[in-house]
């Protein structure tokens, strides 16, 4: 029996009469050992209420090929136990555990079927984050130190809770959801594509730019009209200009937090100018309205062609002087460096995306493994990629994706002769009835990925969003193991994740 419908990130949406409802056991023991090849790696895993109880739907991604497999399943057994997934392949963790504090469902065998997010319409409402199981050790010469959930910085909330041996850490557990946010419910309460839009630019805040392309790839495929292709080229423009900003304030938060103001303060100046450019382009600094299903309501023209490119070459310029510099500090490169080790062997065992992946050795890009846009057509992306899983690879990651990025537009824009004038957005446009539709992008934390169900008369039903961040917070906590706590700063900072990516 055919168990996967296979697509790729370019496709039209897919009606779910064509997606295989098969025998779960059967999808298990292909699961078993197809996810013991790393070229496979999880996009996405929910349920779903139907009439005859939960469909469950899994799209799985190989990196080798450009391949989207999905497939689903509708068993009559679940309220008994599935078996678990996670057991096997610890990447499943996320998705099992919020499939089991949403509907109850039990997986057999999960190591750590805790509450994943303690959404508002959890199953358990007894299950709450003054009852949050962490995990503890028993020891005379052990104790624990908890951070959070209010932060001194103008954060979102997370509770870390470390068990320590001296200052040595032992373990982290990483507690998130305190917000109780509901965006993806807030995607289905009107039939408003703007709406929708804009929702999807406060997914992560500091990735608006890559949420609504998220977003609008998804409803174009969905729908039946044809998407300039200049379109595409902008927003890749808008994805690098949003990488480019976000690695620059990273870098100065590396430095702020081993004490070097300097760099820091050189960052944030270099930061405001590529956000400004963004500013300049569509009148918000993160790009909000930047982005819009099926058109534009910012087409570039010469003179914003213009100020990008000198904007970003003197960005490159500066930014070049300041890595000149860090790395030829030596009390830089000895803090950071084989501080924080996450091995590519665990990174791939989590399920790890984007540059903290890629600082591990583990390849995971989506502008090169399931590109779409200009990234399919016109930019030929090579990933970077850094071998230590450290701290400094980390770093490394930032210093060089700022030129990469900036190199992509210079380059892009250097022959561009913009239009002028773009299709307007559609907000309108009639969706394909009874489909499943799916997006991909590489945003500056790594793999974003949406997925909409449509019912019968082209209304979206059902909608899951799907942050980078769920799949590397485990990450961080694997990369404080056996450190002293003092060094979880510059750790959690290497890494910055999002806790509202997280919480939706």
């Amino acid at each position: 029996m055919k168990l996967y419908h296979i697509t790729n990130n370019t496709a039209a949406a897919v009606a779910i009469a064509d997606i295989p409802v098969v025998d779960y056991v059967e999808l298990y023991n292909d699961l078993k050992e197809r996810m013991k090849d790393g070229n496979y790696h999880v996009a996405h895993y929910f349920a779903t209420e139907i009439s005859e109880g939960l469909k469950f739907y899994i799209i799985l991604l190989n990196d080798a090929n450009g391949e989207v497999l999905i497939s689903s399943f509708v068993p009559d057994y679940y309220a008994e136990g599935l078996a678990s997934l996670t057991a096997l392949h610890p990447q499943f963790h996320p998705f099992e555990r919020e499939i089991h504090e949403l509907y109850g469902v039990p997986f057999d065998s999960h190591p750590w079927l805790k509450p994943l997010r303690f959404s508002h319409d959890r199953r358990n409402k007894n299950s709450s984050m003054d009852t949050y199981p962490f995990y503890t050790i028993e020891g005379d010469e052990l104790h624990e130190v908890n951070v959070g959930p209010i932060h001194a910085g103008i954060i979102e909330p997370g509770a870390f809770r470390f068990i320590c041996s001296g200052e040595q850490v032992l373990h982290l557990e990483i507690a998130l959801g305190y917000q109780h946010r509901g965006v993806e419910g807030e995607m289905l309460r009107e039939n408003n594509s703007l709406r929708r839009v804009v929702i999807s630019e406060s997914v992560a805040g500091d990735t608006a730019v890559g949420h609504a392309t998220a977003y609008a790839e998804l409803i174009e495929k969905l729908g039946d009209k044809r998407v300039d292709e200049d379109l595409y080229l902008e927003r890749m423009i808008g994805l690098e200009l949003e990488r480019m900003a976000m690695h620059i304030a990273d870098t100065g938060a590396l430095a702020t937090d081993i004490g070097f103001q300097l760099y820091q303060v050189a960052c944030e100046a270099l930061r405001t100018v590529t956000i400004n450019t963004t500013q300049a382009w569509c009148g918000n600094r993160f790009g909000k309205s930047l982005i819009r299903p099926f058109g534009t309501n910012h087409p570039l023209t010469a003179a914003k062609c213009e100020l990008i490119r000198k904007n970003v070459a003197d960005v490159r310029r500066r930014y070049a002087e300041l890595r000149r510099d860090m790395l030829e500090d030596p009390t830089l490169l000895a803090r950071f460096e084989q501080c924080g080790l996450v091995p590519h062997v665990e990174m791939q065992r989590i399920g790890g995306v984007g540059q903290a992946a890629r600082a591990s050795a583990l390849c995971r890009d989506i502008r090169k493994s399931h590109p779409s846009g200009y990234y399919a057509t016109k930019l030929s992306h090579e990933p970077i990629t850094k071998q230590d899983g450290d701290v400094m690879s980390r770093l490394m990651m930032r210093l060089d994706e700022v030129w990469q990025s900036a190199d992509y537009i210079l380059r892009t824009l250097e022959s561009y002769q913009p239009k002028g004038e773009l299709s307007a957005p559609d907000y309108f446009a009639p969706l394909h009835a009874d489909s499943l539709s799916f997006s991909l992008v590489e945003g500056w934390r790594g793999e974003i990925c949406h997925v909409a169900l449509t019912d019968d008369k082209g209304q979206i039903a059902k909608y899951k969003i799907k942050d980078p961040s769920l799949h590397n917070w485990l990450g961080l906590a694997i990369a404080v193991r056996s450190e002293g706590i003092s060094d979880f700063p510059i750790n959690n900072k290497s890494f910055n994740l999002s806790y509202c990516g997280h919480d939706l």
